[in-house]
This record gives structure tokens, C-alpha cells and sequence, in this order.
């Protein structure tokens, strides 16, 4: 049983939310996020990277840095968020050209995500939890919704068709061309849907992990603060992490590809000629979709001017039962390109910490990805299928982690429009 809770939010007047609403502090590195804050001192990266109002110097996890995304939160809740008055629940829809999702945000439990009733898919550096976490604790809220993904309910789908009658509370579309509209649930609505979700056995987290895990170290932090053992205070509010939930046949999930810079000392040629040892392989008279091959088990691949298409060998079938589930991030076409083509030919070990090897993600397609070998950093690029959703819920059903850099979910979440005070 999931556990769906109201929340008081932190959102933007409707007048400010296209100037507030900012992208994941994950997806932008520093300089692309000063860049995108330029000029906007609503911009709700000056609170999730606020390292870009410091000198460009500063260490990006420096104590000023949280000090300054502190302040920097006080100043816009001083100018421009407002907060509710009443816990509520809240709609969340995306839309993306044709492309619709419809989400619940809400407050999700802590200790259902420990307990795997919210299941995960992919590990977590400690690095990047510190930081959040920190972030978390130092500002008194979570200011960056998780992506969850649920089996679809049509009990839950009606409530949301029923919400969603009524005029939006914000509705905004960014820079990307992505619309952002939130509805604010009333009473009936909020009641209907909280009963709804104890129906939905387990969850499963699509992004955000460093943002789940991050939210449960600061609850158990905040609880060994002197005065929380009774179970009030902030560490009571932190007993819940803000997330929007989707119904699983809504979400999206896009191509991730990837590049290496160098051959491993071999020629184009040496390097066909030895792919060819352990693939089937072909040359393709045109580039591959954007959405990448359409066949599972085909990789596309760009070397020295031309497309390849290369048919990789299937692992072997595993036998019944949980052990088959926990092994099938196995037979996804990205683990099979890292253990037959990666791993053997070019030597890239850890895809984690290999600085040879780059990842493009989401929109991008065939072209860009020729581009960085025609124009360089990269000697060869493969283009792969999106992961299908039911192979990441079935992944977590069996305690498997996903391969890194597998999965692009788009459209993604804007921070800023909702957060959940602690």
C-alpha cells in the first residue's frame, strides 16, 4: 500500500511562474546554469545552484554555497512564491508536442521508500547526496519534486479527469517549448485520491534518486536534533519527500546513446575488423531514427563517415524465478553493447568514471551524434532503443540496478513550481 499525503506548497504566483520555473539542478552544469539565470533574479537556480551568484571560483559545495541558496530561498518567498494555507494535493501535467503526462504531486512516504515499498533502480553517489541533503537541511524544504512512476488505475485516472475540468492554478510553458499546468485539488478530490493510491501496492522511482535518498538522510538527521524524539517539528514534516507520481503507460522514456573518444590504438578499419569477430555487422544506407533502432538487439553505429547497424548476441536465458528479474538489466541492449562491444574492444571498464566515454541523452538524435565524430571529441558513437518502462518496473520488482546511463525520462519536472517546507 502507498501512502499519499497533502502538503502545504511553496508555488509562484500564476503572473511569476514562467520567470520562477527552472530546470533540474542535475541536468546544468554551473556555467550553463548561470546562463540560463542571466538576467532572471526570480530564476529558481539562484536557490538549487547558487553557486552562480558567487564568484567563479567558489567550490560548488562550499558552506557559502548553501548559506547563499538559503538566503537566496527567503528572498523569493519574500518577492515572489506564496505559500498554502491548507495541505493539499496538486495535478501535474506535461505536455511536450503530442506528448501528454498526467502526475500526482503530493508528499510520499520515507519509510515506504526504505522499505522498498518505493523501489529503486539505480545506485547513488554519496557525493551528490551530501549535497542535496545539505541542501535539504539548510533551507528547511525540498525544493525539487522525484519522478515516481505507478501501474496505471483507472480509479485514479477518473479522479484526475474530474480535476482537471476546473481552471488551472498555474500554466506556464518554458523555454524548451514543454507546458507546465498544476491544478490544486480540493477537498473531495484530495480525500478520493489518497484513498485511491492505498490501492497501489509499490512504486517505483523514474528520477530522483539522489532526491529520495537525499530527503531520507535529512529526516534521520533532523530526528537526531534535540528536541524531535517526540515526533514533531520539522523532522515530522521530513517524514515525507515531494515527488509527482505518473501512471506507467504515460511516461516517456528516450534513447540514451553514447560516444568514446579514441579507438583504443586501433585504426577505424582494425576496429571494424574486429567488431566484426564478435557482431553482425552491416552498413546502413541511412541514419537510424532519432529514437534509435527499431529492433531490440541492434545497436547503430557512426565510425569514420558511415552508419553501421550491429546485431548483438543475446545473453543467455536465465532460469525462473526472482533471480531471472534481478538479472534482466542483462539483456537490455545497453549491458549488452558495454559486455560484447565496450568492455572487450575499446576497454571502457566503468562507464561510471571512464573519461573516454560521453552519453547523449533525450532529444538529440542520429544527427548530433555523427557531429561529434565528424567534428570531434568522439572516434565512434552508438545509437541504442529506449529502455521500455515495464523493463525498469520489472528491474526493481527483482532488486536489480539498472546499467548508468540507461534510461532519459522526457519531459522532465521544472523546480520551483511546488515545494515542500520542512
Amino acid at each position: 500500500m502507498v501512502s499519499l499525503s497533502p502538503f502545504r506548497a511553496v508555488r509562484p504566483e500564476p503572473g511569476q511562474a514562467a520567470a520562477v520555473a527552472a530546470v533540474p539542478y542535475d541536468v546544468a552544469s554551473t556555467p550553463e546554469a548561470r546562463a540560463l539565470a542571466a538576467g532572471n533574479p526570480l530564476s529558481f537556480l539562484h536557490v538549487s545552484r547558487a553557486e552562480i551568484d558567487l564568484p567563479d571560483d567558489i567550490e560548488p559545495h562550499a558552506d557559502l554555497v548553501y548559506q547563499r541558496a538559503a538566503a537566496n530561498f527567503a528572498r523569493l518567498r519574500a518577492e515572489a512564491p506564496l505559500v498554502e494555507d491548507e495541505p493539499s494535493l496538486y495535478v501535474y501535467r506535461l505536455q511536450m508536442g503530442e506528448h501528454v503526462q498526467t502526475g500526482i504531486a503530493g508528499g510520499f512516504s520515507v519509510d515506504e521508500y526504505v522499505q522498498d515499498v518505493i523501489r529503486k533502480h539505480e545506485r547513488t553517489r554519496k557525493d551528490k547526496e551530501d549535497d542535496r541533503t545539505r541542501h535539504i537541511i539548510e533551507l528547511r524544504a525540498q525544493t525539487g519534486p522525484v519522478f515516481l512512476v505507478y501501474d496505471a488505475a483507472a480509479s485514479i485516472d477518473r479522479i484526475v479527469d474530474e480535476s482537471t475540468i476546473r481552471p488551472a492554478l498555474l500554466d506556464l510553458v518554458a523555454d524548451d517549448g514543454v507546458r507546465h499546468t498544476i491544478w490544486r485539488l480540493d477537498d473531495e478530490g484530495r480525500d478520493a485520491l489518497v484513498a485511491a493510491f492505498e490501492s497501489v501496492p509499490v512504486m517505483y522511482i523514474a528520477d530522483g534518486h539522489h532526491r529520495a535518498a537525499s530527503a531520507m538522510r535529512a529526516r534521520n538527521e533532523l530526528r537526531a536534533q534535540p528536541g524531535e524524539a517526540a515526533g514533531s517539528g520539522p523532522a515530522t514534516d521530513a517524514d515525507t519527500f515531494l515527488a509527482v507520481a505518473f501512471p506507467h503507460d504515460q511516461t516517456r522514456i528516450l534513447p540514451y546513446h553514447r560516444y568514446v573518444t579514441d579507438l583504443a590504438g586501433r585504426t577505424a578499419g582494425d576496429f571494424l575488423g574486429a567488431l566484426r569477430q564478435r557482431a553482425k555487422v552491416r552498413p546502413l544506407n541511412s541514419p537510424p531514427p532519432d529514437d534509435g533502432p527499431p529492433d531490440p538487439g541492434t545497436i547503430a553505429m557512426y565510425l569514420a563517415g558511415a552508419w553501421y547497424e550491429i546485431r548483438l548476441a543475446a545473453p543467455p536465458e536465465d532460469p525462473a524465478g526472482p533471480a531471472a528479474e534481478a538479472s534482466a538489466s542483462d539483456r537490455l541492449d545497453v549491458a549488452r553493447l558495454q559486455a560484447q562491444v565496450l568492455v572487450p574492444l575499446l576497454g571502457i571498464g566503468d562507464p561510471r568514471t571512464d573519461q573516454r566515454i560521453g552519453f547523449v541523452g533525450g532529444i538529440r538524435g542520429s544527427a548530433a551524434l555523427a557531429a561529434l565524430v565528424d567534428d570531434g571529441p568522439a572516434a565512434v558513437a552508438f545509437a541504442l532503443r529506449p529502455v521500455e518502462i515495464q523493463d525498469l518496473m520489472r528491474i526493481a520488482d527483482g532488486g536489480g540496478i539498472m546499467p548508468p546511463k540507461s534510461t532519459w525520462f522526457e519531459p522532465k519536472l521544472r523546480d520551483g513550481l511546488l515545494s515542500h517546507l520542512i
